[in-house]
């Protein structure tokens, strides 16, 4: 049997991929440096629960774990982002991507699940886990841009307003959440949607995957698409509440918590992996947050930001 390996591409996280082809079928090897249990058993589970309730996503064909990889079957190298990058009529293809979200959410999983002798269990989305991510922002984009002696304290004031409004975050943690739901982590094959990148799922806040497809920041969607997208899932989805502002506010908030978050990951594959490519992406991150930050619910976060951080000086960055 003729074998032919081709290294295929890196991404954020401590993976390489290896597309093999053994005659005319293909399959990818998943390389992991770092992190192994998450982005291999994990994926592995989460890949299995996904398939299970008819999402297509790779399955497992063979496990070398302490080989630090594994082999997985091969979802093509069409991603849903080249699919639709030169579209002038996006709406249709967008809408089929919420119809995943919706199947995604029925997903109720069980406590525990197996994988050999490893248990894997999803945790729910904590205000404590809010923060975290969003630190980041302040422990690598702020401390990258700023020399300040001030910016410990400029961290407190913004944070403990940041947590008033993770505190008005209206729906509860309840549902299956894939967490990086964006055009890149979406594949075409066979005229068929399959999803990707899922070790990282959680149990959230329903509106998070929905920010997460809607505010990419990897892709400029004119803001009338996105709002058309967000009344789709609104309009389409089973969510209880006498006050529709109560998913535009999660909406916004989410946003803004994840785009931050963002930022800080940007700055440090930057600064810590040698991976400048991603500071591309750090202007259309600042006009979604931008954007989503003129709901009123951000007043005083603004005016803060205005005192403490003007916009001007945080995104110098963009310059490098």
């Amino acid at each position: 049997m003729n074998y032919k390996i081709e290294k295929i591409s890196e991404d954020a996280s401590f993976r390489e991929f290896y597309r093999v082809q053994k005659n005319k079928k293909t399959s990818i090897i998943v390389f992991a440096k770092r992190e192994k249990f998450k982005n291999l058993i994990v994926y592995c589970v989460v890949n299995n629960i996904l398939n299970k309730y008819k999402i297509l996503s790779p399955k497992l064909i063979k496990n070398y774990y302490k080989d630090n990889m594994i082999e997985i079957t091969d979802l093509g190298d069409k991603s849903f982002y080249e699919l639709i990058k030169n579209k002038k009529n996006k709406l249709s293809d967008y809408k089929n991507l919420i119809k995943i979200i919706f199947r995604l959410q029925k997903i109720k999983p069980k406590k525990i699940y197996y994988f050999g002798k490893n248990k894997i269990k999803f945790v729910k989305y904590s205000l404590g886990q809010l923060h975290k991510e969003s630190d980041l922002f302040f422990e690598w984009y702020l401390k990258f841009i700023f020399k300040s002696k001030k910016l410990k304290k400029i961290k407190k004031i913004l944070k403990r307003e940041l947590n008033n409004i993770y505190k008005k975050i209206y729906f509860k943690n309840n549902y299956f959440t894939h967490r990086d739901f964006h055009a890149s982590n979406i594949m075409f094959k066979n005229k068929k949607l399959g999803v990707i990148d899922s070790q990282d799922a959680i149990i959230g806040n329903p509106l998070y995957d929905v920010v997460s497809l809607i505010d990419d920041v990897r892709i400029k969607l004119p803001k009338s698409l996105q709002d058309t997208l967000f009344k789709y899932y609104a309009h389409k989805s089973k969510l209880q509440t006498k006050d529709e502002s109560n998913l535009k506010n999660d909406f916004d908030i989410l946003s803004v918590q994840r785009n931050l978050k963002i930022l800080g990951i940007f700055v440090r594959l930057y600064k810590r992996d040698q991976k400048p490519n991603y500071l591309k992406y750090l202007p259309y991150t600042w006009l979604l947050i931008e954007r989503r930050m003129k709901n009123p619910i951000f007043d005083k976060l603004n005016v803060l930001f205005k005192n403490h951080l003007p916009l001007k000086k945080l995104k110098k960055l963009q310059r490098i």
